[in-house]
């Protein structure tokens, strides 16, 4: 037997109607927004994900799926989203098209973890990108529209974190601070930490590593060096959010893992998830667009994952489907039970029928194996009156329908 691959899962029945229901959840929503749809491909020139992500991110440095193609080019499996739909913007010329200012994707990435609960090597996630805005208000609606998909999906215990990461022109004089105040600490932090402090001193914020907690905890606050563009604006953001009653709590080591946020970054997390808390998370990326040779648009986004949603979504009241099992007795009789079962669907009565001819008794077997609401007999007698058995197999109760009829009952009963 060949097993799957480590770190990944397949998914079907039941477990996929939570998935079904997030992302018709997602799906409704981002449109009374006005975003639209993008699909980009799995793999990309690796070269985008170094530019746009950053090469001291643990993303790039320990997480890619990377390979050489028969052409000796450099390609990787998607780790993350936005840098792929950034790179179709500017290619195909979107930010020309204000239909393309708000964009949605659902999807497949790949990064080499550890695997875990809710965490996997190829993992799903749902997200929204908004281009053009660069606005307080922008960040507040895309954090607001994240909240409401947690509402509708009836997750309740949901914590908003919101900081600022500053900008290019405030951003250095915190770097320095914050690597001037972890020097003399350095032999406290873990081995990327202590690289981290060197390369990307922002990053140290983002460790998850229990030992290094009591050393960031003490560490300066990024909000002490911002510049007055960049206070402006996160005041804004939490104004917004306060006036419109949407609960958050200010997070002054949130950073976010990669190297493109600027200003605003959020998070949303659950204690229904346990320690691997984090929901959903993003913020603002003002640059990125020019940075991969697009205009300089400014952007803000975020991104859900999937596995880790599906593990607390509540199934909800689902309505039923009155789904149909066709018994047909006789050999001959299989054709005109396949024209029923064509009358049914066209009805909208979902319908199962095999090939395989089988005993009255086994056919009621079969569809309580099946676990259909309904079976429906079709024998010599049935097609000389022109009426159909109809067993509830709830129930036990049979009745008598023509097929338009049986329609009717069908759909009147799920």
């Amino acid at each position: 037997m060949i097993n799957g691959v480590k770190g990944t899962q397949d998914l079907y029945f039941p477990e996929i109607k939570a998935w079904h229901r997030i992302e018709a959840a997602a799906r409704e929503l981002f449109a009374l927004y006005g975003y639209s749809e993008i699909r980009t491909p799995v793999m990309e020139h690796t070269e985008l994900f170094v530019r746009s992500v950053g090469d001291e991110t643990d993303i790039v440095s320990k997480e890619m799926y990377t390979f050489q193609d028969k052409k000796g080019r450099s390609l990787t499996l998607r780790p993350e989203y936005t840098a792929g739909v950034m790179r179709s913007v500017v290619e195909n010329r979107l930010h020309d098209s204000a239909r393309h200012s708000r964009l949605y994707y659902i999807g497949p990435q790949f990064r080499y973890e550890r695997p875990q609960k809710g965490r996997y090597r190829q993992f799903h996630q749902i997200g929204i990108e908004a281009l053009g805005d660069a606005s307080p208000g922008c960040d507040f609606e895309c954090i607001t529209i994240g909240r409401e998909l947690m509402r509708r999906l009836g997750i309740a215990q949901v914590e908003v974190r919101i900081n600022s990461v500053g900008c290019p022109r405030c951003r250095p004089a915190y770097t320095e601070k914050l690597r001037e105040a972890l020097a003399g600490r350095s032999g406290e932090l873990c081995q990327d930490c202590r690289r981290r402090l060197e390369t990307n001193p922002l990053r140290v914020l983002d460790c998850k590593v229990p030992s290094c907690q009591p050393v960031l905890t003490e560490a300066p606050k990024i909000s002490e060096c911002l510049c007055d563009e960049c206070a402006a604006h996160f005041e804004e953001v939490k104004n917004l959010l306060s006036e419109f009653e949407v609960p958050f709590v200010p997070w002054p080591r949130l950073v976010r893992g990669l190297d493109y946020y600027k200003k605003t970054v959020f998070e949303m997390i659950s204690p229904l998830l346990g320690a691997q808390d984090a929901l959903l998370g993003g913020g603002r990326y003002d640059g990125l667009l020019g940075q991969l040779g697009g205009p300089a648009l400014p952007s803000f986004g975020w991104a859900l994952g999937l596995e880790r949603l599906a593990l607390i979504t509540p199934a909800g009241e689902e309505k039923r489907e009155p789904e149909v099992y066709i018994a047909w007795m006789g050999g001959e009789l299989y054709k005109p039970a396949l024209r029923i079962a064509s009358k049914l669907r066209e009805k909208g009565v979902p319908v199962i029928i095999d090939g395989e001819e089988r005993s009255v008794k086994n056919s009621m077997k079969r569809a309580d194996r099946l676990n259909v609401k309904f079976a429906v007999i079709v024998g010599e007698d049935e097609i000389k009156a022109e009426r159909l058995t109809v067993k509830n197999l709830e129930s036990g109760e049979q009745f008598a329908f023509g097929v338009e009829e049986a329609a009717s009952f069908f759909m009147s009963n799920s």
